[in-house]
């Protein structure tokens, strides 16, 4: 047998033998250092899982003082599953990651759309909406108190995350309650939502406050557009934005990005990651 045949054979063995030593494991995949809670909300009248992630460092010996920001992000299922995975390596690893799940036994869109939208909308014929005070209720009396209960948080340095109905969310919850959260990371905003009504919001606030204290980034994608059959995302964040710059509230750090090459699936990881970059190290050098 010449010395190429021999070659030839050798890694043939060497690809069956790889072959047979792959086997399936009976379990599914973990995300290290999580657990899951379920809190019987007494405000809403429903149960939600909570699902939280530490930091790797959080059980070192050395660290058995030190406080965390916390991550919450609404639409759980999906969110927390990508924050974990932004958080993955150690340079963003420094915050305990909450994400909240839909409400028990509900469909996850009949439940996000009526816990994120601040008020009724007759045209959502086949949703029922207006249920952001209470589910804020929920969060903020429930939630909030649970997670710093149980972890070493820092509670001045709260970050809230939301993409979609839940980035318009989270921009209805700074105007209506800005010292709850110190920051906010808010991808592919739907601001157009019940004919632009978070406009008249900003308008109320505006009224009565120079001071708005908090950390905002925000990001859609760039083919967020009517000619992909979205509505007016693009315009409407730049034109949100603006609106903001132009009330020079006192504390606001605001930034803002049009994300080349994302639509309204792709943009939130990238947005996610960019915003926690921006809010870790040049805001708290962390």
């Amino acid at each position: 047998m010449n010395k190429a045949l021999l070659v030839t054979v050798f890694f043939l063995l060497v690809q069956i033998s790889a072959f047979a030593a792959v086997t399936k494991v009976d379990s599914s995949f973990e995300i290290k250092n999580s657990e899951i809670f379920s809190i019987s909300s007494s405000v809403l009248g429903r149960k939600y899982d909570i699902y939280i992630k530490v930091p790797h460092d959080y059980s070192n010996t050395e660290n058995e003082k030190k406080t965390y920001p916390v991550l919450y992000l609404n639409d759980g299922p999906h969110t927390f599953k990508v924050a974990s995975g932004v958080t993955h390596f150690r340079s963003m690893d420094k915050a305990i990651v909450v994400g909240i799940s839909f409400a028990h036994g509900e469909n996850g869109q009949f439940s996000r759309v009526r816990d994120l939208t601040p008020e009724h909308d007759k045209s959502w014929k086949s949703y029922k909406t207006g249920g952001a005070l209470e589910y804020l209720a929920f969060i903020e009396s429930e939630v909030l108190p649970f997670v710093e209960g149980k972890y070493r948080v820092d509670p001045q340095k709260r970050i809230l995350a939301g993409h979609s109905l839940g980035g318009s969310f989270g921009t209805w919850v700074f105007l209506t309650k800005p010292e709850l959260f110190s920051s906010y990371i808010l991808t592919s905003p739907s601001l157009w939502w019940k004919g632009d009504a978070i406009f008249e919001t900003e308008e109320h606030y505006a009224a009565s406050n120079k001071h708005l204290k908090i950390n905002i980034f925000y990001a859609t994608g760039s083919l967020e557009t009517p000619e992909n059959g979205m509505k007016q995302m693009v315009s409407g964040q730049k034109k949100f934005v603006s609106r903001l710059r132009s009330r020079n509230y006192k504390g606001l750090n605001l930034q803002d990005e049009i994300v080349q090459g994302t639509d309204h699936y792709s943009t939130f990881p990238v947005g996610l990651a960019k915003g926690l970059r921006w809010i870790y190290q040049e805001l708290w050098s962390l």
